[in-house]
């Protein structure tokens, strides 16, 4: 099995910046693709991010040139950085890992809250 543990939410105004990070635990060996998704109040989970085995990256739409996915493959453990926040970013952010073998793992999620 593999544990997902984010941590890093919290509050903060327009404008400013939060780093979220994942920390995974267990079986790990099948794990190719890490991400951040998110869901407002009332919507549906999105894409947000994603670092695949080989480093390679893409981004939502709505985050692109604010946010940046990256990982310390050492520690298990991969990050989000948010900068540039706006109150449409306000969500509750999951982080994932794909893995080969056993389809998709998820976090117990995060809360983001962006004030005006």
């Amino acid at each position: 099995q593999v544990q997902l543990v984010e941590s890093g939410g919290g509050s903060v105004q327009a404008g400013g910046s939060l780093r979220l990070s994942c920390a995974a635990s267990g079986r790990l060996d099948s794990i190719i693709a890490n991400a951040w998704y998110r869901a407002a109040p009332g919507k549906q989970r999105e894409f947000v991010a994603i670092i695949r085995a080989r480093g390679s990256t893409d981004y939502g739409d709505s985050v692109k040139g604010r946010f940046t996915i990256s990982r310390d493959l050492a520690a298990n453990t991969w990050y989000l950085q948010m900068n540039s926040l706006k109150p449409e970013d306000t969500g509750v952010y999951y982080c994932n890992a794909y893995d080969r073998a056993y389809g998709n793992h998820w976090g117990q999620g995060t809360q983001v809250t962006v004030s005006s």
